[in-house]
């Protein structure tokens, strides 16, 4: 049966939004990246189509706007005191993440992109850059309790840890071994963030 969403209650805003993201996420977990269609999430979130393509004109941009609202944001990232426990605790977030539907939709966006360059180009207008900006997050707590040098923080090295993960995640699939994680942070993210040497103290 097709609803009809005339006579649905109606959702506005972040009520609305979230329960298409969470709409997206089950059609990914049940039927995979290829299987979702705009209609089908429209159907499953009880809402109209045309609310989908206001706000996201392509699959692609649906996906990754699911995607991120399931990823950690800033206001949830980890103050555990120390560089090394924020990274380890960010990075083992990210690839629980990357292990339910998240991970699916990851495989399935990237596999367009290498086809596709209108994809590829969609793609990057929709990339957020959330993974980044915890990052900068975490390197600015640092740089405020002393632990690494301002100069330090570039965009290549806050990008390391999860570029590294990612890769794991796309030739080996989930889950993602702690042990790897945490070679990634005392082996990479770490050493990167301190080559400037120590913070000048007041």
């Amino acid at each position: 049966m097709v609803t009809d969403h005339r006579k649905l209650p109606r959702r506005r805003g972040e009520a609305l939004n979230s329960a298409i993201f969470q709409a997206t996420l089950d059609e990914l977990a049940e039927g995979g990246y290829a299987q979702l269609t705009m209609e089908r999430v429209a159907e499953r979130a009880r809402a109209s189509k045309a609310s989908l393509y206001r706000r996201w004109p392509t699959r692609i941009a649906l996906v990754m706007a699911a995607v991120y609202h399931t990823l950690p944001d800033l206001v949830s990232v980890p103050d555990t005191g120390s560089l090394r426990e924020d990274l380890l605790a960010v990075l083992r977030r990210s690839s629980a993440a990357l292990a339910g539907p998240a991970g699916e939709a990851m495989r399935g966006l990237l596999s367009e992109v290498l086809r596709d360059e209108s994809v590829a180009r969609t793609f990057r207008e929709n990339s957020q850059g959330a993974s980044r900006k915890l990052m900068a997050e975490i390197a600015r707590r640092a740089v405020e309790r002393g632990e690494i040098d301002p100069a330090a923080v570039t965009p290549r090295r806050l990008d390391s840890g999860q570029a590294l993960i990612r890769q794991y995640f796309l030739f080996h699939g989930p889950p993602i071994p702690d042990r790897l994680i945490v070679d990634v942070v005392d082996e990479v993210m770490v050493p990167l963030l301190v080559s400037a040497g120590p913070a000048s103290r007041p």
